[in-house]
C-alpha cells in the first residue's frame, strides 16, 4: 500500500502545486482545507481532499489518520491586520502547536515544517558574508508576519524535541510561478511593478525563486533531510529594484519607472495610509516595518550550503524566475 502525504493548506499557491508534483511522482496525497466547496484548485487532479483546520485540532488528528509524511505549509501569509496579534501571530503560533500536537498523536514519520527567509536574521552574517539557517530574526521592525514566522518555527522546534518528532524545516524565499497561481502577496507585489500600478518604488532587493524548485526541495527533504535540519530554499543573491525594473520593461518598454523617495518622507506617508487603513479597515498601500525592512534594513544574501549538501538544491537564478513569471502574467494582463 502507498504512504500517505498530508499537504495542509492545499489550495494555496505553495500547496497546490507541491500536491500536483508528488501525483507527478505517483505518490499518493490527501490534501487538506479548511473549505470543501473550494474545489477548482483540484480539477483534474487524483487525491484526496479532506477538511482541516489549524484552529481545530481534532480536525487535523482526523487529516492525519494514516499518514507517513506530513508538509506543513497552512499558515497566514499577509504583512497587516487591523489587529495584527490576533489576526496573524496567534493564528500561527497557535496552529503550529495544534499540527504538532496532532501528529505526534498520529505517530508520523516525517515533518516538512514550512517557515520561510523572514525567520531568519536581517544581519547577522557568517564568514562568508551571507545568511545562513543557523540564524534567528531578531527585530522584525514591527513586521507582523516576519513576528509570526521566526515564532511559530521556534515553536515547532520546541515540540519536536518534546515529543521526540523526525522534523525538518524549510525556508522559502519569495515563491513565484508554478502551475496554480493563487496570487500571494508577493505575486501582488510583482504585479504591481508589471502593471504600473506600484507608483512608489520601497523595494531594493527580492528575492524571487520559483515555487518547483522550493517543491523539489522539500521533497527531497522528506526522503533525504537530515532530522533536525534548517534548509534555506531561496537564491544565494537577490534581484534589486533596478533589475526588476528592468525585466519588467522587456515586456512594458515604456513602463513608469515607481519614483524612489528618502526614507523619511515614507515612513511619514506609511504611518498616515496605515492609521486610514485601521480606520477603513482596508490594506494600505505601504507599511512602516516594510520601508525599515527594504531600506537597509535587511541582508537578503543568503548561504545555502546545507541545502546543496543535504538535498542537492539548485534553484534557477532570481532574475530567470521573475522573467519566467513576469511572461506569463503580462499574457494575461489583456
Amino acid at each position: 500500500m502507498k504512504k500517505i502525504s498530508l499537504v495542509t493548506g492545499a489550495n494555496g499557491h505553495l500547496g497546490n502545486n507541491l500536491v500536483r508534483e508528488l501525483l507527478k511522482r505517483d505518490e499518493k496525497v490527501r490534501a487538506s482545507v479548511r473549505d470543501l466547496n473550494d474545489k477548482k484548485p483540484f480539477e483534474g487532479l487524483d487525491c484526496e481532499v479532506v477538511y482541516a483546520d489549524l484552529m481545530d485540532k481534532e480536525s487535523l488528528i482526523r487529516a492525519l489518520d494514516g499518514v507517513d509524511t506530513l508538509y506543513q505549509v497552512a499558515a497566514v501569509f499577509k504583512h497587516w491586520a487591523k489587529d495584527t496579534e490576533k489576526d496573524i501571530i496567534v493564528p500561527n503560533i497557535l496552529g503550529t502547536e495544534n499540527i504538532m500536537e496532532a501528529a505526534k498523536e498520529a505517530k508520523v514519520r516525517k515533518i516538512i515544517y514550512v517557515s520561510s527567509v523572514a525567520a531568519l536574521s536581517l544581519n547577522k552574517v557568517n564568514s562568508k558574508g551571507k545568511i545562513d539557517e543557523t540564524t534567528w530574526l531578531k527585530d522584525s521592525h514591527g513586521n507582523a508576519y516576519f513576528d509570526s514566522k521566526a515564532r511559530s518555527e521556534k515553536r515547532a522546534w520546541e515540540l519536536a524535541k518534546k515529543y521526540d518528532l523526525d522534523m525538518v524545516s524549510v525556508l522559502p524565499g519569495a515563491m513565484i510561478g508554478g502551475e496554480f497561481l493563487k496570487k500571494t502577496p508577493t505575486m501582488l507585489g510583482f504585479d504591481s511593478i508589471l502593471s504600473g500600478k506600484m507608483k512608489i518604488n520601497y523595494v531594493t532587493e527580492m528575492t524571487p525563486i520559483d515555487v518547483i524548485d522550493v517543491i523539489e526541495g522539500m521533497i527531497v527533504a522528506a526522503e533525504k533531510g537530515v532530522r533536525g535540519t534548517r534548509y534555506i530554499l531561496a537564491n544565494e543573491e537577490p534581484v534589486t529594484s533596478d533589475d526588476i525594473i528592468k525585466i519588467a520593461k522587456k515586456f512594458v518598454p515604456d513602463l513608469e519607472i515607481p519614483q524612489k523617495y528618502a526614507k523619511e518622507q515614507l515612513l511619514l506617508l506609511a504611518e498616515k495610509l496605515e492609521l486610514e487603513a485601521k480606520q477603513n479597515n482596508t490594506q494600505p498601500l505601504i507599511l512602516r516595518s516594510q520601508v525599515e525592512l527594504y531600506y537597509g534594513g535587511i541582508n537578503r544574501y543568503y548561504d545555502i550550503t546545507t541545502s546543496k549538501k543535504d538535498l542537492n538544491f539548485n534553484p534557477k537564478l532570481g532574475k530567470e524566475a521573475l522573467e519566467e513569471y513576469f511572461k506569463r502574467v503580462y499574457a494575461n494582463l489583456g
